[in-house]
């Protein structure tokens, strides 16, 4: 891709974020969401494979109809009470209408359907953008009009995704689709919280987005799109294999790494809440996530597959790995330790 275009891209990206995060109105919001869309649309389809176009339509098609209901929520809540403010959404349908527009925006259960085929179509580096960047004005919205949300409908979408994202994950090989329904199943673990303690949701977007970046850039590093490629990289960057085991074991929340903080303190928030049989229910079906997360890690780190392949094995690679990778992989494993300092601040 021209470089110019590029960086008129990057640019349009970084405007429509800020734009969606930091304003109080919310056809500004709208504006912000819909400038992130036209600029992440090229991104998608840089490769002009018929699978990228695909991915690409399928994108814009979701993403134009969130936006309109963002749009129409917007605008039947201006109707009822007088209010363009984003905090103040006081009306039922219009607080409805916008849950159903987000979960279109994050794909959460049951507006899943269209991430994992995306994802599947887009390259790495625009894959990491659409799991991470793209998720952060839908989330921000959700944060800003939480106190209106309906806690029930949220707790059902949240534990149907986790509950959907660890079983379609279950039987995948391409490495994209894996870590499509890897997205869906963390953005469960924050809308179950988001209404109780919405800086404890942030934070773990935050952790999730250091988890998820760690593993697009080695996974593109690596030039691994799929399990069969992932068995043959041992020979090529053992040490980068070693680190995305314990990397790809932190974003399944096992202990003592960093991705365990932010679901130990989601169980205790929804403990506290007198909501234990929801933590119990959410904290197994993670455990469908654990196992695709460990064939993952398996496939990752084993030095001979145990049936033949079509991949030759390959050399090893002398290249020096990017600071990038080195320090996120080391956010993303050794965070826990200073819980309690993250703790006193949200």
């Amino acid at each position: 891709m021209n470089p110019q275009a590029k960086l008129v891209f990057t640019i349009s990206l970084l405007l429509g974020t800020t734009l969606a995060i930091t304003s109080n109105h919310w056809i500004l919001a709208w504006a912000g969401l819909e400038i992130n869309t036209l600029a992440v649309l090229p991104l998608i389809f840089k490769s002009h494979h018929p699978r990228a176009i695909e991915a690409a339509t399928k994108y814009f098609l979701v993403q134009a109809a969130a936006s309109t209901l963002v749009l129409f929520s917007s605008m039947v809540n201006a109707w009822h009470t007088g209010q363009w403010d984003i905090t103040q959404l006081t009306c039922p349908v219009s607080c409805l209408i916008l849950t159903a527009a987000l979960s279109m925006k994050l794909g959460l259960v049951p507006f899943h359907f269209w991430f994992p085929e995306v994802l599947q179509g887009s390259p790495l580096t625009t894959g990491l953008l659409l799991s991470t960047a793209m998720k952060l004005p839908p989330i921000s919205l959700l944060f800003m009009t939480s106190h209106s949300l309906n806690p029930s409908l949220l707790t059902v979408l949240a534990i149907l995704s986790v509950a959907l994202g660890g079983w379609m994950g279950l039987n995948q090989t391409q490495v994209r689709k894996i870590l499509a329904f890897s997205s869906i199943s963390h953005l469960g673990w924050m809308a179950i919280v988001i209404i109780y303690n919405p800086k404890l949701s942030l934070l773990n977007f935050y952790l999730y987005v250091l988890m998820t970046a760690t593993v697009f850039l080695t996974f593109n590093f690596t030039k691994t799109l799929k399990l069969s490629t992932l068995m043959t990289t041992w020979a090529k960057t053992p040490s980068l294999s070693a680190m995305l085991l314990l990397t790809l074991l932190s974003l399944a929340g096992l202990p003592p790494l960093t991705g365990f903080l932010p679901k130990w303190l989601i169980i205790q928030e929804l403990t506290n809440q007198h909501m234990a049989p929801t933590a119990t229910i959410i904290s197994l079906l993670s455990l469908l996530g654990l196992f695709f997360y460990l064939r993952l890690a398996y496939c990752a780190t084993i030095t001979l597959p145990p049936h033949t392949t079509n991949h030759m094995k390959q050399w090893h690679n002398n290249k020096p790995v990017s600071t990038s990778i080195a320090i996120l992989t080391t956010l993303s494993v050794a965070l826990l330790p200073i819980s309690p300092m993250i703790y006193t601040i949200i």
